[in-house]
């Protein structure tokens, strides 16, 4: 079904892999792009749509990936072309998309472009970044703050100018309003494109255009200490700006200029100014990114809410989306818990919208503890102690119970949980009751059933720790109804009436199970409900 159209990746679903730590083919702890095509039978068993790759071109690693020096190369921690070339050609014989993550709002400090601009004041790159004179008297030209601590500006003692970084100091941010620099990212995309690549997720896409005056940024009324230190001051000036909407309206005529593909921006920002990313009649990104559910009180009132606020909000004719994880953010298993992990999935597959699956989430992997001397991530060591590391969330799939999880012959570049002994591939896959199970009957639920790819999306009325909503397309409904709580519920409703059938439970042991106008729910239990 997802296969086909311009309009894939609304049908589709999509897998997300962190290719340092997905399968290790070369015995040297990294994870590789050998190993992902090893792996590409377990991610098509999956029945997902879509796999995206995080950052796979050459770079010295300061963030794993996240500082380029190449934009058309292949990172040798990750393999050649060849191997790139090889996984592209088998994920479409799978019948796989392939999505690249594009970073456009900074290079590594060892890129040729910034070599050059840093040569000289009157270098012909000079102005690819953003470089700033200092402030009257000395010091840095303005308090904007890095993501990842201190001052966003760093000192060039041999042009005497600073430079801009919204995150380390060896990813200097390029100037978007350079024509030149636009043009050079669009022939990227191109040459990506060409190969066969079927779009692109662009990180911190809201950061490309930065105010023209360089104003200061407003305190943050609302910092609470033990945050980190970046949210002491609102961007106001530094993200977000009008003139970005032109800069990804560009984006996306390069990318609609070939046949079925599609553009998804990471935005982290309110609801209202998301929303401003779908661009002016749709010509935006096709799909900005919405992570309402990464940080939202989990109850049911709390979720309700943002499922109606975002409903509400979108554009008309907008497609929405929803994700449960990513590479920066505490695992879902750890966040809501082990049990309501299950029911978390249940309500990302059946919500109106494109889902995203984040690697390892559909076995339940958790967010692991990462003792000091094993820490890599340079957010954590350039702020410790307050719980913003991201290693946790990247460490190891776990494919069996051997030694190194099945990752690697040798130790891996991040540590493993115990228990990945039993909490493994191997293991869940053999237990049809296992929350792999449940993720691949969710998915196979999804593609069978219509209301659930293309239906509306209409609340139900309920309280306490219920979550109830329908989803209708051409006269078939489904009704689900979630438990977010620990306790069992009687559920009367309207929606539920004699004779109504669970097509599945999140215990996986109720199908076809009909019901009498009740539904008791156990507690951490959902449904999916075909009513009579």
């Amino acid at each position: 079904m997802a296969q086909s159209g311009e309009n894939w990746w609304r049908d589709g679903i999509f897998y997300q892999i962190y290719p340092r730590s997905f399968q290790d083919s070369n015995g040297d702890g990294v994870g590789d792009l050998a190993g992902i095509l090893r792996r590409l039978p377990y991610v098509k068993s999956l029945g997902v749509d879509a796999i995206w790759l995080s950052p796979i071109f050459p770079s010295p690693m300061a963030d794993f990936g996240y500082d380029i020096s190449d934009y058309t190369g292949i990172e040798p921690l990750f393999g050649t072309m060849a191997d790139f070339d090889a996984l592209l050609a088998a994920a479409h014989e799978n019948g796989l998309k392939l999505i690249l993550d594009l970073v456009p709002n900074h290079t590594s400090d060892q890129h040729p472009w910034f070599i050059e601009s840093r040569s000289s004041r009157d270098n012909a790159k000079r102005d690819w970044y953003i470089w700033r004179d200092p402030a009257p008297g000395g010091g840095v030209p303005n308090n904007w703050l890095s993501e990842f601590g201190g001052s966003a500006w760093a000192f060039d003692e041999a042009t005497g100018q600073y430079y801009y970084h919204a995150f380390l100091t060896q990813q200097p941010d390029l100037n978007w309003r350079n024509p030149q620099v636009r043009a050079a990212i669009y022939d990227v995309m191109r040459f990506w494109l060409e190969k066969g690549v079927d779009g692109f997720r662009v990180d911190v896409i809201w950061h490309l255009i930065k105010d023209a005056e360089f104003r200061d940024n407003p305190p943050n009324p609302h910092y609470v200490e033990g945050r980190p230190p970046n949210e002491k001051i609102l961007t106001q000036y530094s993200t977000d700006q009008p003139e970005v909407h032109d800069v990804i309206a560009e984006m996306r005529r390069v990318t609609d200029s070939y046949d079925a593909r599609v553009l998804i921006g990471e935005i982290y920002l309110p609801l209202h100014r998301l929303m401003a990313y779908y661009g002016n009649d749709l010509t935006g990104a096709q799909m900005p990114f919405n992570f309402a559910l990464l940080s939202t009180f989990w109850s049911a009132r709390s979720i309700e809410k943002i499922i109606e606020d975002y409903e509400k909000a979108l554009p008309r004719g907008a497609w929405p989306n929803w994700v449960l994880g990513n590479h920066d953010r505490p695992r879902v298993a750890s966040r809501v818990g082990p049990e309501q992990a299950r029911v978390a999935a249940m309500l990302l597959l059946t919500l109106r919208g494109t889902p995203t699956l984040y690697y390892g989430d559909e076995i339940g992997m958790h967010q692991l503890a990462i003792a000091p001397d094993d820490v890599r991530d340079p957010f954590e060591k350039n702020v410790p102690g307050i719980g913003v590391g991201r290693d946790g969330c990247r460490t190891p799939m776990q494919w069996d119970g051997s030694r190194f999880a099945g990752f690697s012959e040798a130790k891996p570049w991040l540590p493993l949980p115990e228990d990945h002994v039993r909490e493994n591939v191997v293991n869940l896959n053999a237990d049809m009751r296992s929350i792999l199970s449940l993720y691949k009957r969710l998915i196979a639920l999804r593609k069978t059933c219509p209301p659930l790819v293309s239906g509306d999306y209409h609340p139900v009325a309920a309280q306490g720790d219920l979550l109830v909503y329908r989803r209708e397309a051409q006269g078939r409904a489904v009704v689900i109804v979630l438990n977010l709580g620990p306790e069992p519920i009687a559920v009367t409703t309207s929606a539920i009436r004699f004779g109504s059938e669970i097509l599945l439970s999140t215990f996986l042991d109720r199908e076809g199970e009909r019901l009498e106008g009740v539904l008791d729910l156990r507690g951490n239990e959902g449904v999916v409900v075909v009513p009579a």
